[in-house]
């Protein structure tokens, strides 16, 4: 099956898209990270670590979209990133979508974000495997 996605000035936004997203999304990673930390498990080990870790892949994967010789290998790790962090998204659910009084969100926007939003964002990052640059 062959993804086609619009012309080529919508491509070339969508694709700028999606380097932003990840590559901002990492750098806040370091410069507010203690948003993220109530997000992971408290099964997972080494919480600071894991962000500063979440925010480096980010960042690497968002700057290897930039080049047609990493692109492909980048796409597929944001895929996987995403897989990584399905955890955080549903211990958030079982949370019950409420960080303290920081972060609460009703129940149905945390299970549309885990079952809608989340695979949409993996099939963006899919749909760009091949993308060349022009």
């Amino acid at each position: 099956m062959k993804l086609q996605i619009g012309n080529s000035l919508i491509k070339k936004i969508f694709f700028f898209l999606l380097f932003s997203a990840y590559f901002s999304g990492g750098i806040n990673h370091f410069v507010m990270p203690e948003i993220y930390w109530p997000l992971i498990p408290p099964y997972l080990v080494y919480i600071e670590e894991l962000n500063l870790l979440s925010g480096v892949a980010e960042v690497v994967l968002a700057l290897g979209l930039l080049f047609s010789a990493t692109r492909k290998l980048a796409c597929y790790g944001i895929v996987a990133m995403l897989f990584a962090f399905l955890p955080s998204h549903i211990y958030f659910i079982e949370m019950g979508s409420c960080i303290s009084e920081s972060i609460c969100f009703d129940p149905w926007v945390a299970w549309v974000r885990l079952i809608v939003i989340h695979p949409l964002l993996m099939y963006w990052a899919f749909a760009f495997r091949n993308y060349k640059l022009s």
